[in-house]
């Protein structure tokens, strides 16, 4: 997380569409922020007739995670609750940043990483990676891959005998045999990180439990994880100050919104009320997450139940299609565009007013906008629950991204890789944080009333790297925005409390072979519906099809796996 980019762990995992073009387009891919494509997959020793799949146990995983020691080297200006970020709103001074790595754990070997990458990977002997490797105490070789083309890269090296000591695998890249290859390539790390072990390690010791468990793939804690909040990353984003010009009032249920869509538009204007909303009416009418497959499954009466059987997700999609009807929504959505272009120049223009988007792009939009236009204000609006009571909101998982080491690796080079990892995953206002997040100062950046700013070497060398192999708790912190870091947290906070954990939540679930595509249509069906192209009818017979298919045999599969293993969360 870089405090004048956009969060790393504010941007987390696949819970919308916007999320993978928000980890690719925004600064916050320097800090690998989390997004993606395709549901996290796992595999373990449940199975389902020698078809595959299963997950590690909700209840026999408690012995397999690391302790939780909270760091004391820094303490936040805004604590997590309710599954938040933890939030800094204070200027930077390099002389006083905190030391949370008092010595180098490396033992001075070396040791390979392939990662994904965007941009032009710097030369290996550049002043960062030399600046960290000799705060880590080993030389870290990187094997960057471009990350448009990372899942073809990755099933090529699995597949092969020549695997590098470290491979990071973001979520959305673990389909097919990935799940399968991660189980039979890479190392156990509970013998070095389970229980008290893990106290070796201080900043490994306070990532939150919650994103090591989702560390555990067949039946091993095998993954490094980059931790992010679990509270919804979506937030209905509007021009405050426009509204604020205008006397908008900020609505509180679906009604109000619909009323205010019609109050803003004119389109003779060429303005508009609005963006795509699908995925804040998902959130405003409860509809179960579809950013993974496992987190679409709740008990519903001792029964699993999937999203697309659901009253509300059939009336969320009635709901937006009613907005793209009547005109509300800019053109750009109407026709699909916005799946191919970035809208935030007209956003930035006023042209419409209200955007559904990633919480990292609250901080994004306004220090680019802010530049051309000194005026614009962007805010967030909370989630309203579509009746006008509180909404009821499903939590994303607490991890997407993981670096994996190879079983091979030799004992030395597993404990040279979990020194690099203690010092990535130093929190904000430490040495440690501020060289891993932008390299050495004079070099590759500048403080400036209390804020880095990169220089183009730092841009160009200090990106998409060691940020990859661990993360710290999941942090938000924009010294020259202190409002945005306060408001973005204090936001998380609010939907947080209305925020449930479904039932599979929290756990890598790998579903049988045969079921992958079952479910694979439905968000392009849904893009169909609500802009006219399709009716809710087409949908009621496609959620038919999906339970003759496999669909109920998939939930079958499910409610034996809960009964064999228990949730994840308490």
């Amino acid at each position: 997380m870089t405090p004048n980019a956009a969060s790393a762990s504010s941007a987390p995992s696949r819970r919308s569409a916007p999320s993978r073009r928000s980890f690719l387009a925004s600064t916050a891919v320097a800090a690998a922020a989390v997004a993606g494509g395709a549901p996290l997959l796992s595999a373990c020793g449940a199975s389902d007739g020698g078809s595959g799949g299963g997950t590690t146990s909700g209840k026999n995983a408690r012995k397999l995670l690391p302790a939780y020691v909270a760091s004391d080297v820094v303490s936040p200006d805004i604590p997590s609750r309710n599954g938040s970020s933890m939030g800094f709103t204070g200027k930077l001074d390099v002389a006083t940043l905190k030391t949370s790595v008092p010595k180098k754990l490396g033992k001075g070997g070396r040791f390979t990483v392939m990662s994904p990458f965007w941009g032009s990977p710097p030369k290996q002997d550049n002043p960062y990676y030399t600046a960290m490797n000799d705060l880590i105490g080993a030389d870290v070789v990187w094997q960057n891959q471009d990350g448009n083309t990372y899942d073809q890269k990755l099933g090529a090296v699995l597949a092969s005998s020549e695997v590098p000591d470290v491979v990071v695998i973001p979520g959305w890249n673990m389909g097919g045999k990935i799940p399968s290859a991660i189980i039979a390539k890479f190392a156990d790390l509970g013998p070095y990180l389970a229980g008290d072990k893990v106290k070796e390690y201080p900043n490994l010791a306070a990532i939150p439990t919650d994103a090591w468990q989702r560390s555990i793939f067949g039946g091993k804690l095998r993954g490094l994880p980059m931790p992010a909040s679990y509270v919804t990353n979506i937030v209905p984003m509007y021009r405050k100050d426009l509204f604020d010009k205008a006397g908008y009032r900020i609505p509180r249920s679906a009604d109000e919104f619909t009323a205010l869509c019609k109050e803003i538009t004119n389109a003779r204007a060429k303005r508009w009320a609005c963006g795509d909303m699908k995925w804040t009416a998902f959130n405003a009418f409860g509809v179960l997450s579809g950013s993974e497959k496992a987190l679409g499954w709740n008990l519903v009466d001792g029964k699993p139940v999937y999203r697309v059987e659901t009253d509300e997700y059939l009336e969320a999609l009635e709901w937006t299609r009613k907005l793209f009807a009547a005109g509300y929504v800019h053109p750009d959505f109407e026709l699909g565009k916005s799946q191919a272009t970035d809208p935030s120049s007209k956003f930035g223009a006023g042209e419409f007013l209200i955007w559904n988007n990633d919480i990292s792009n609250w901080y994004g939009q306004q220090a680019s906008q802010a530049t051309q236009n000194p005026d614009f204000r962007i805010w967030g609006m909370d989630i309203f629950g579509h009746d006008g009571g509180s909404p009821t909101l499903w939590a994303a998982e607490p991890a997407s991204i993981f670096a994996f080491v190879n079983k091979k690796a030799s004992d030395s080079v597993v404990r040279d890789v979990l020194a690099a990892a203690d010092v990535t995953a130093a929190p904000y206002g430490t040495k440690e944080w501020m060289t891993t997040n932008y390299g050495v100062e004079g070099t590759h950046y500048s403080i400036r009333n209390g804020v880095p700013v990169k220089n183009d070497k730092g841009n160009n060398e200090v990106i998409n790297a060691y940020v990859m192999l661990a993360s710290p708790a999941s942090t938000i912190a924009h010294p020259d925005y202190p409002d945005i870091t306060k408001g973005s947290v204090e936001w998380q906070q609010r939907m947080g409390a209305f925020t449930k954990k479904s039932t599979f939540w929290g756990l890598q679930i790998t579903e049988p072979a045969r079921y992958t595509n079952l479910s694979n249509d439905f968000e392009q069906l849904e893009d169909d519906v609500v802009r006219g192209h399709k009716k809710i009818g087409d949908v009621q017979q496609a959620v038919s099809d999906w339970r003759k298919k496999g669909g109920d045999r998939l939930r079958d599969w499910y409610k034996k796996l809960l009964d064999d293993n228990g949730p994840a969360a308490s």
